[in-house]
């Protein structure tokens, strides 16, 4: 607090103080000249009339003590200014007590989980009800609380893993996150094959997920073929099914994380994306996230339908 806004706290308190104290004293006892009570001259129906005489004295009394207990409270507590008060108090200091409190608590809970592999985590209908209510917490906003994911967000309840379904993958993608860069292809892709060089690469990527020969234009998918071997196959492979170690997602599935009309993926070869996972270690501590990570590992193991009652579904 400036020394400004504290002087200007500081004669709000003495001004309201100096006053309900004045106010009191002047009011304790009558004086002379005052005029008798029943000289006030309101007089209703005949015999009922309005008095005018101080307090009881055990009324003022309280009062008394009243502003007597604030300045023993200013005193003590912050509040008078800028002064930190005797007793040296804060609302920071009262925090972190309660917080060291509640991370003991914490601490005592998820002891018996540190350094355990997620795997074996999954196993423990304890372990994965603890990861469900973090999942809960701290995952859902993003994946749902059926971890099916939404446009732009990626299900979590089936089998794919664009960066690898391990164990430690898993983990890895929840304490440290990860960044998903789809590049923009469309201005390269032009220049090489004309105006229509993304039509005829989404044309030959939309026929990779489907059966052997169920090609949804032949021209454009022939097309497309040749321009997805010169410019794609560096990360997606030369077959479409991806590259855990880099996030780039299998074509070869019907799973498309941002919708799989021809406009979405004309949107994503032409402008690229990009998908930020937050790491989770700082705001969760390691096992609470692994807790978390074991979780989500079950939902595709299954584990966890039963175990944390759980409701994993399709893409």
């Amino acid at each position: 607090m400036s020394g400004a806004w504290s002087w200007y706290v500081i004669a709000l308190i003495v001004l309201n103080i100096g006053g309900c104290a004045w106010l009191l004293w002047w009011t304790a006892k009558r004086r002379p000249g005052d005029p008798l009570p029943e000289d006030t001259s309101h007089v209703w129906d005949g015999d009922l009339t309005e008095y005018n005489k101080p307090l009881p004295k055990w009324w003022i009394n309280l009062f008394w003590i009243t502003i007597v207990f604030g300045l023993a409270y200013l005193a003590w507590y912050p509040g008078f200014g800028a002064f930190a008060g005797y007793g040296r108090w804060s609302s920071q200091a009262e925090h972190d007590k309660q917080k060291a409190a509640d991370d003991a608590k914490l601490e005592s809970t998820f002891a018996p989980y540190k350094g355990r592999p997620i795997d074996q985590l999954a196993g423990d209908p304890a372990a994965l009800k603890l990861g469900r209510s973090i999942f809960n917490n701290t995952c859902a906003t993003c994946h749902g609380s059926s971890a099916q994911g939404a446009i732009g967000y990626p299900n979590l309840a089936d089998d794919i893993w664009h960066w690898g379904s391990t164990p430690d993958a898993v983990l890895t993608t929840v304490l440290d996150g990860r960044e998903g860069v789809m590049p923009e292809w469309g201005t390269v892709l032009t220049g090489i094959g004309g105006e229509n060089a993304v039509d005829y690469v989404v044309a030959y990527v939309r026929t990779l997920s489907q059966p052997q020969g169920s090609l949804h234009n032949d021209y454009m998918a022939a097309q497309g073929k040749s321009l997805y071997e010169g410019v794609c196959v560096a990360c997606h492979g030369v077959e479409g099914k991806g590259n855990p170690a880099m996030g780039a997602p299998d074509l070869t599935d019907d799973y498309w994380m941002y919708g799989d009309s021809k406009e979405s993926l004309h949107q994503t070869v032409a402008t690229g994306r990009r998908g930020s996972m937050p790491a989770h270690r700082a705001l969760l501590g390691e096992t609470r996230a692994r807790l978390a990570a074991a979780y989500v590992w079950s939902l595709s193991k299954g584990q966890a339908r039963g175990a944390a009652g759980a409701q994993p579904g399709g893409r």
